[in-house]
């Protein structure tokens, strides 16, 4: 068990990464417990810096947002599930996935520290929520995790990830958004491959090495 003194500096710990993250001061209250003063004096030198408005408080925000943005609160909500699932603490899990998800999605993100906070509170019933609003299934189609509402029955007309592949043809918003990525040289690969079974196998002298063949086959000539 942690004394008194172990518990106030995993409190600022953890205070000092939701900061990091762009977090208000009334979600790092919420997480960590420690009182908004003290948070301001611990975390904002400059009273300028820090992040002012209203922080989102609604799950209704979800049902009524675009493709995109229901798609990165699937990946964060999906990612801290699994974190809870695993034996992460609330405010641990959270932190984790939120940064698992701006790894994985293109800056400026969509998702705010705020609004996972907001997500994640609802889909627990925890910090800001009285009971879950949330849950996250898998599709029946593509299998892939996804937010929806607690209660309903997965479908794969539901699913933002299946929108997102039948739209994305057609959709520039979404294939600016998730760009596709050329597949690499084969022949460099080849190559490479060839290379490294002569390193392992033959004295690494340049002037014994033989030039490598390709691996692919060239039809025979006629």
């Amino acid at each position: 068990m942690r004394n008194r003194a172990e518990r106030h500096l995993r409190a600022v710990k953890l205070a000092m990464d939701c900061a990091e993250l762009g977090a208000r001061v009334r979600t790092i209250h919420h997480l960590c417990g420690l009182p908004p003063r003290e948070l301001q004096r611990l975390l904002f030198s400059d009273p300028y810096a820090i992040p002012r408005g209203r922080a989102p408080d609604s799950p209704e925000w979800y049902h009524s947002a675009n493709l995109l943005f229901r798609t990165d609160a699937s990946i964060f909500t999906a990612t801290y599930r699994r974190a809870r699932r695993g034996g992460f603490a609330a405010a641990d899990a959270l932190v984790g996935a939120y940064r698992h998800y701006m790894m994985v999605s293109q800056s400026p993100h969509r998702i705010s520290f705020d609004r996972a906070f907001d997500l994640a509170s609802h889909l627990d019933g925890v910090w800001v929520a009285k009971s879950p609003s949330f849950t996250v299934v898998a599709c029946p189609s593509c299998t892939s995790e996804y937010l929806t509402a607690l209660g309903a029955v997965p479908d794969a007309q539901d699913c933002p990830f299946c929108k997102l592949v039948r739209r994305y043809g057609t959709d520039p918003r979404l294939q600016a958004s998730f760009p596709t990525h050329p597949l690499p040289d084969r022949t460099s690969i080849e190559r490479g491959m060839l290379s490294l079974v002569w390193s392992i196998g033959q004295p690494a002298d340049p002037e014994n090495r033989p030039n490598l063949p390709s691996l692919r086959q060239d039809p025979p000539h006629e």
